[in-house]
């Protein structure tokens, strides 16, 4: 599994599984154009990254915003002159009950997980179109399936599995495919500082009993996002221990 001469853009990458992936990708030879609103974050990474000899670029875009998102496009293509694979990464979740959320905990929420997604895929698609090639890999969730006081994420992680479903079948025969994984429950620094009672209490949920660590979804990344998965497209990958099968 190798990516040379490939360009990869990884949206909310500066840290977490979106980091892992866009390193996991520049390991085996890709490009990579790293993204994130986090300015500082960002050019730490950027540096990490070209310390460790990668070719790489940073972009503060915004995704749901679509003037900044087709200047990263822009960018990336001026740096690299080319765009191979987009990994819709960037998410964030406004959680609570029904009666105590608010009209803008919906409008990020979905702004950011679902059109910063439907955007980056409509920047690059004309350059993938282009070649004839393409792998556009989004990160949904376990949790599109449903989940109590995730009345706003859960709703954009299944239109992100919508949006997948569509664009497989509308860019297929430009070569392009369109691919989701589905994590679960991943051992991040927002895990280590829950209560042990809770994290007991979802422990029990899986099947495995384990938490999944951000190379688990960057390996399923760089399955789809592989040459040799071109007649893979439209699908969803859980990552989740076994946790997708069942709701709530």
């Amino acid at each position: 599994m190798g990516f040379e001469g490939k360009v990869a853009i990884v949206s909310g990458s500066a840290s977490g599984m979106g980091q892992q992936t866009a390193r996991r990708l520049a390991e085996r030879g890709a490009a990579i154009v790293l993204n994130d609103i986090d300015a500082t974050k960002l050019q730490s990474a950027v540096a990490e990254f070209r310390n460790s000899g990668w070719s790489v670029i940073g972009s503060t875009a915004d995704i749901s915003n679509r003037a900044e998102v087709d200047q990263m496009v822009k960018e990336a293509i001026d740096a690299f002159g080319r765009i191979d694979i987009l990994v819709n990464n960037a998410g964030m979740e406004r959680a609570g009950a029904l009666r105590k959320l608010s009209e803008a905990d919906w409008d990020s929420t979905i702004n950011v997980n679902l059109k910063g997604a439907f955007l980056c895929a409509q920047a690059v698609h004309g350059h993938m179109v282009g070649k004839k090639y393409g792998r556009v890999i989004n990160i949904s969730s376990r949790a599109w399936l449903g989940g109590p006081g995730q009345a706003p994420y859960s709703s954009a992680k299944a239109g992100l599995v919508g949006l997948t479903r569509t664009l497989a079948l509308e860019l297929g025969r430009n070569g392009i495919t369109v691919n989701c994984v589905a994590p679960g429950l991943i051992h991040t620094p927002m895990w280590d500082q829950l209560p042990e009672k809770d994290k007991i209490y979802l422990r029990s949920k899986i099947p495995t009993q384990e938490l999944g660590d951000a190379d688990d979804v960057a390996n399923a990344v760089l399955f789809f996002a592989d040459e040799a998965a071109g007649f893979i497209s439209g699908q969803v990958l859980y990552v989740c221990g076994g946790r997708s099968l069942f709701a709530g």
